[in-house]
């Protein structure tokens, strides 16, 4: 057996709960185990299971979603200066999150080398310097007079350059292979609107009624790519 632990502030519990989401069925499925622990400022898992289960692997997926989402969600917060509504605002951070996500996702899982004590936020800290220097590019590239009709026209352009399918039933949206989507959980507010962006929808289908507000969001953002049965 293997084993390892992947610890974060306590503050950011909820990026460990997406780790310990991400990671216990693999481990009990393999005949390994994991167990949450909470000690002073900091929250851990720790994983067991047998060698070449590719439970690391997996937990490096699962890190490269909490910095390219979590973490870059709130990097832009602090930093973009738009006059755009919040929830306008909220939809720009996340289009800019999936515009580049595979790129970021696969640095970052290169670069992590999950085993032992590994800490998430000391890895952000210390180790991906040149992906938060790419973030502040992007930061300086988006003018202050960013308004609503462009937040439209970039939205368009990124669903006109994806090919991804997402199925949108209740409040609940699901990938191609209909398992739900949660990453905008990482951003500290999960919400249909921002769920649909982060996925880098290119189709949406939505079966059975829709909210008036989520309706009206798709009708503005996504046009003839929304399709209503």
């Amino acid at each position: 057996m293997e084993e390892f632990t992947l610890s974060e502030e306590r503050v950011n519990g909820g990026f460990v709960a997406h780790l310990y989401n991400a990671l216990l069925p693999a481990a009990v499925a393999a005949g390994g185990a994991g167990e949450l622990s909470f000690g002073g400022d900091r929250a851990a898992i720790r994983i067991r299971a047998p060698e070449g289960a590719q439970i690391k692997q997996a937990a490096a997926e699962a890190v490269a979603e909490i910095v390219c989402i979590g973490y870059k969600y709130r990097f832009m917060e602090k930093r973009l200066s738009v006059c755009l509504s919040r929830r306008e605002r909220r939809l720009l951070i996340s289009a800019l999150i999936a515009a580049d996500f595979a790129g970021d996702a696969a640095y970052v899982r290169r670069k992590a080398k999950v085993g032992g004590e590994w800490a998430v936020d000391g890895f952000w800290n210390f180790r991906l310097a040149a992906l938060r220097e790419k973030w502040e590019r992007i930061v300086r590239y988006v003018p202050a007079g960013f308004s609503a009709p462009d937040l439209k026209k970039f939205c368009a352009f990124l669903a006109g350059e994806s090919a991804n399918k997402i199925y949108l039933k209740g409040n609940v949206v699901y990938g191609a292979d209909f398992m739900p989507l949660r990453k905008s959980r990482l951003t500290g507010e999960e919400d249909v609107c921002s769920e649909i962006v982060l996925s880098d929808a290119g189709f949406i289908y939505c079966l059975g009624d829709v909210e008036d507000s989520v309706g009206d969001f798709l009708q503005k953002y996504y046009a003839e790519r929304a399709i209503f049965s």
